[in-house]
């Protein structure tokens, strides 16, 4: 099969936990990535520290997500695994590609994410119209910046 679009990389790892204070201790404290920003929705019930390690097309965010209510869903938190980000190098061509070809994409379609990019996401579950998904994980696809795109793309 030919793809009109190419996944480039790792884009974010997120990680979930109900004290984001403890996950930065672990991340930022003793492991040495660097806390870039914050971003704070009631709407997606999220407060995330946004942290990263490496450089230009290289850097790697690694996400630290408590619920903003943990009574309410989406709950973040659960499982501490909440999901991993790829780059790709044309989403639009990707999730147009993909539904063609069975792939489940959760609800809310392309939309700006926490940094800025637009992103969606596969479903982490198959259903009897796209039976193929993430099996269990859920996948941020994130539209690849130019200078990622050049960077990675080599």
């Amino acid at each position: 099969m030919t793809k009109p679009f190419k996944i480039l990389g790792i884009q974010q790892i997120a990680i979930g936990g109900e004290d984001k204070a403890r996950l930065r201790k672990l991340w930022v404290d003793l492991l040495g990535f660097e806390h870039k920003s914050t971003f704070v929705s009631e709407r997606e019930n999220v407060d995330e520290d946004i942290c990263a390690i490496g450089s230009g097309a290289h850097e790697i965010e690694v996400d630290l997500m408590q619920p903003f209510d943990i009574d309410k869903k989406p709950a973040v938190h659960q499982t501490p695994l909440n999901h991993i980000g790829l780059w790709v190098d044309d989403l639009p061509k990707a999730v147009e590609w993909l539904s063609e070809n069975g792939l489940r994409f959760a609800p809310g379609g392309i939309r700006k994410g926490a940094a800025g990019y637009d992103i969606t996401f596969v479903h982490p579950k198959g259903n009897d119209e796209f039976p193929i998904s993430g099996e269990g994980v859920l996948i941020e696809l994130v539209q690849a910046p130019p200078e990622v795109i050049k960077g990675l793309s080599s």
